[in-house]
């Protein structure tokens, strides 16, 4: 038996707690299967999530269901102009009797962080969670404190109001492993939702069927899923694609402001990896690449203002790179 069928055997068997995960989120949350396999895919890789969409279309009570499904701590965070960096990372608070500070840790230190319209809170609030969300630690005062495992950021933004938001520093939105692009669901869903949430208290409990230590372990398998050297070539030529386009005949001069980072090239990696475990594989095809590939890359990709003129977008400028470039 082969390498690669011993670890797609491995998968079989480690990969089998994420079918009961489905089935117990899909008891409150109908549809949104591109949503729930994003957040699959963070809980394997270790990545931080941005969820974007119009109100109403299920994000914050997806990451609940999600929290509530799993044995592990969980911290929803309402993110407001007002927000201050103690609110979220904690303080020192000075005792008058004995003289002493004593450290108040603040809701970061919990496992699954649901950021709720991140893009509200100032520069000085995102700039606090740069370091839990990269290092995975967080210093108050003169001492640092590691952060729980699993720790993971979930965080969503409206992108409809603009009215006392505020743009997420370049470097914060590198540190989100996916951008998750959350669409209305289908006829048929809306009746099933209808059906659900049609009353003045609908049921959404759910109950946990997994430990965290199930979790971790899938993540080490995930880690030593075969990816073949072609594709490896892949995944660098299609980031390079971004930074260098005229290297690879993409005709897009003068387009992209910058290109994807090399933690794009190590995310896109790692979120193949998932996607062939949830696939119950022990090796990434192209195909993996491609389908969680805009996921990686679409806040990563910065266009100019002439590409803002002629209406591209960094994922329309993504496409064309899938496009063009020739498949392994």
């Amino acid at each position: 038996m082969s390498t690669t069928q011993e670890i797609t055997e491995q998968v079989k068997q480690a990969s089998q707690w994420i079918k009961p995960l489905q089935d117990e989120i899909a008891r409150v949350v109908v549809g949104q299967k591109y949503l729930v396999d994003g957040l699959l895919t963070s809980l394997l890789t270790n990545g931080h999530v941005l969820l974007e969409g119009v109100p109403g279309l299920a994000k914050t009570l997806t990451v609940k269901t999600l929290a509530s499904c799993i044995h592990t701590g969980f911290q929803r965070i309402q993110f407001t102009p007002d927000l201050l960096p103690a609110d979220l990372i904690g303080t020192l608070i000075y005792n008058p009797r004995t003289g002493e500070f004593t450290t108040k840790r603040g809701p970061l230190f919990s496992n699954l962080i649901l950021a709720d319209e991140i893009n509200r809170a100032p520069a000085k609030v995102q700039s606090a969670l740069l370091e839990a969300m990269q290092e995975r630690q967080v210093t108050i005062g003169e001492t640092t404190y590691p952060l729980a495992d699993p720790f993971l950021v979930l965080a969503t933004q409206n992108p409809l109001e603009q009215e006392g938001t505020y743009q997420l520093p370049e470097a914060q939105l590198d540190r989100f492993m996916l951008k998750l692009k959350v669409g209305y669901p289908s006829k048929v869903e809306e009746r099933q939702i209808l059906d659900l949430m049609g009353t003045s208290s609908p049921k959404l409990d759910v109950q946990a069927v997994i430990d965290p230590a199930e979790i971790l372990k899938s993540r080490e398998l995930v880690n030593s899923i075969y990816v073949d050297d072609r594709v490896k070539d892949y995944i660098v030529d299609i980031v390079f694609a971004t930074r260098e386009p005229a290297t690879y005949k993409l005709q897009m001069s003068g387009l992209i402001r910058y290109g994807a980072s090399p933690r794009a090239t190590i995310a896109l990696t790692l979120a193949a990896r998932a996607k062939a475990f949830l696939a119950g594989r022990g090796y990434v095809t192209p195909q993996d690449v491609k389908s969680i590939g805009m996921d990686v890359l679409r806040h990563r990709v910065a266009v100019t203002y002439e590409a803002e003129a002629e209406d591209l977008t960094s994922e329309k400028i993504i496409d064309k790179v899938f496009a063009n470039l020739p498949v392994p």
